[in-house]
């Protein structure tokens, strides 16, 4: 595996992207745009853009920490690197997705009625050196997000163009290589290809394990432009990744000597994924309009209990996806007066088709198969229509609303026929939020809105646990959620920039996380509010510092016998700071991030500990080259990345199994090196 960057093919983070245009010229380096000025275009406090030189100037030690660029944002790993990672949001343990939404350009990334669970979201698949930006908003307040909408929402917009084509060469320890190549060039006289690839592979800091992990990626856009408002492009991306899994394991073996800490009670763990899509997307006057096809496949060996279901072969489990998505969207904008008040609006329909020909559970032991627990074949469809619509009540007052409605079909053909069906539902959803431009610069904010989430399609069609045969009830295809938010934002460009926001958000039913099954089941109904604070200060030319913090508190609404009211997984608070230092072709970031305790239960009876790490980066850039020095984990804390509470069993325990906190540490202080030519 070690030989695998030498494939004839390429890989990720590196300084280059259109931003690289203002910020980095080929005699100065300078950063330009730190957050962009919402005033009189966002309509919440928690609103933002990551443009491509705030992605540059973090320390990214795995693809998905580019979201932590999403303030209180916070992402981990339980798994190998070729796993979705997991998310924390707003109280939410997303696990890897859930009731956050991801889209890159008209292409959704969560996945409904996954095998692994429900909004599953690799982003594996993006390089972050081709992203354009990162829209973000937080809150069920937007119209143009619907499933998975709870939390908020990200879209990631790839470039058309770059600045300057680039070969990166990046190597470290553990067995890091990683090799990205990216050009573009003018292919007629009226449009322009863009090409990247990557090679990438890893081991890992792990004792008696490696993750083997080797990664693929291509991407490939042409796109004309025939005049400033008309563009189409056409877009092929491929992702290919096979990966050994060092999963959480219970502390007590580690106590006991069993096990390293950063070692593995069950090495045959891992997967394969892949993934490729084509997609079209057309702008024309007030037209939008894309279409798009996903090819995907997963494959997941886990094992988190041992020997608790299976003293003899162990309690590894095979989770299986296999899916085609078909999808299109169609948005018209246009204006109109009203009672003297001109109105903005975008009006769309929205239409996805998941066509799964394999989502199953088989129990094996060392990835060979034993038996089927589980195997359906799934048809999922989608229609949606939305309007949103805005207008200047006054100077300084603008009125934003939103109107949504969705509707889904469901057919699950299932290997056990009492748990074949199909269903449909439809839910609306109203948003309304007011804006108030004091002066230059503060502007402030109040909404509320409705969203949903999906149910996974077999717990919609679901009569008999296929484990146990006991009769269990069927879940609610369409999940209500409703929030509400007041905040304020300050903007003084070139000086400070800081928003603050209160929310309060409710869900009629909670996906939770089950972590000796791996996957997401539904749950009780749930109440969130907190209080969220972003702020960026630009002490001089030379130095920036920016400080994200939240407070949240998470609660079940409803009783349960023997349960508390407590959410599992839900952070209280989180906060991540950093430092950005450039100077003419020099520059460094050094960034930390911390978490508190959050139950594991939901008595609060076991509660997790903190974590907190720092990463760190500097790098010089001359002429056509260069060179950067990273290190990962730079004060090598032995905290956590996660931690479970649920029962396992280790060979020779009680038949019961034991209750026990289920941990996976932060990756060893790692320091890895890459070199960049520009061409």
């Amino acid at each position: 595996m070690k030989y695998f960057f030498l494939y004839l093919v390429i890989y990720l983070p590196v300084f280059a992207h259109e931003d690289m245009a203002d910020s980095v010229k080929k005699e100065n380096f300078k950063v330009y745009g730190r957050y962009l000025d919402l005033s009189n275009s966002a309509v919440s406090a928690s609103e933002g853009s990551i443009g491509q030189s705030e992605l540059s100037e973090r320390p990214l030690s795995r693809t998905g920490e580019m979201l932590e660029l999403i303030p209180g944002m916070m992402v981990t790993q339980h798994s190998g690197s070729g796993k979705a990672n997991q998310y924390f949001i707003r109280g939410f343990n997303l696990d890897h997705g859930t009731d956050f939404s991801f889209k890159l350009d008209s292409m959704p990334i969560n996945m409904r009625s996954h095998g692994h669970g429900q909004g599953y979201a690799d982003m594996n698949f993006i390089m972050p050196e081709l992203l354009e930006n990162i829209h973000y908003h937080k809150g069920p307040y937007y119209a143009d997000i619907g499933d998975f909408s709870g939390a908020g929402g990200a879209f990631f917009r790839l470039k058309d163009t770059l600045e300057e084509g680039f070969l990166k060469l990046e190597l470290g320890q553990y067995e890091f290589y990683r090799l990205l190549l990216a050009d573009s060039f003018q292919s007629s006289e009226n449009s322009h290809l863009i090409y990247a690839f990557e090679g990438h592979s890893y081991d890992g800091p792990w004792t008696g394990a490696e993750e083997n992990v080797e990664k693929f990626n291509a991407y490939i856009r042409n796109t004309w432009k025939f005049n400033t408002s008309d563009r189409f492009a056409l877009t092929f991306l491929a992702y290919n990744n096979n990966w050994d899994s060092v999963d959480q394991i219970a502390e007590r073996a580690v106590k006991s000597g069993l096990v390293d800490r950063y070692g593995s009670l069950n090495e045959s763990n891992g997967g394969r994924s892949s993934r490729y899509s084509l997609s079209a997307d057309l702008t024309t006057g007030p037209w939008d309009i894309s279409a798009y096809y996903i090819k995907y496949d997963l494959k997941l060996w886990s094992d988190f209990t041992y020997f608790l279901d299976d003293p003899v072969n162990g309690d590894q489990f095979q989770q299986s996806d296999d899916r085609e998505i078909l999808g299109s969207s169609v948005k018209r904008s246009f204006s109109f007066n009203l009672g003297g008040l001109e109105f903005e609006n975008i009006l769309a329909y929205e239409f996805q088709y998941d066509r799964i020909p394999e989502v199953a559970l088989k129990k094996t032991s060392n990835r060979q198969i034993l038996s089927t627990v589980r195997e359906d074949e799934v048809d999922e469809m989608s229609h949606s229509a939305y309007l949103d619509s805005n207008a200047s009540l006054t100077d300084n007052l603008r009125l934003n609303l939103g109107l949504r409605y969705d509707f889904y079909s469901f057919r699950n053909n299932s290997n056990l026929s009492v748990n074949s069906g199909q269903d449909s539902d439809g839910i609306g959803s109203a948003k309304i939020n007011l804006m108030y431009d004091f002066n230059d610069f503060i502007e402030v904010y109040a909404g509320i809105g409705q969203g949903f989430h999906s149910n996974d399609a077999r717990g919609v069609s679901i009569n008999v646990d296929p484990s146990t045969m006991a009769a269990i009830d069927d879940v609610d295809p369409l999940v209500r959620t409703w929030g509400a938010e007041a905040g304020i934002r300050y903007f003084d460009p070139g000086n400070f920039n800081a928003s603050f926001g209160l929310w309060l958000m409710e869900s009629d039913s909670e996906l939770l996380f089950v972590g000796d099954a791996g996957t997401t089941e539904a749950s009780r109904s749930s109440r969130r509010y907190g209080l969220e604070m972003a702020t960026v200060y630009w002490i001089n030319e030379n130095w920036i510092f920016d400080l994200e913090t939240t407070l949240t508190d998470s609660r079940f609404t409803e009783n349960e016998a023997g349960e508390g009211q407590d959410i599992e997984g839900s952070l209280p608070f989180t906060l991540s700071t950093g430092i950005n230092f450039q100077m003419d072709r020099f520059y460094s970031s050094i960034r930390m991030r911390y978490y508190g305790r959050r139950p594991l239960d939901s008595n609060s009876s076991t509660e997790s500990d903190t974590a907190m790490v720092f990463n760190w980066h500097a790098g010089y850039r001359w002429d056509d080259w260069e060179l950067k020095f990273s290190v990962f984990n730079l004060l090598d804390s032995k905290d956590n990345d996660i931690e479970y509470l649920y029962e396992s069993r280790l060979a020779g325990e009680p038949a019961g199994g034991v209750e026990d906190v289920h941990s996976h540490p932060f990756e060893r202080r790692s320091a890895r090196l890459s070199l960049t030519y520009y061409f």
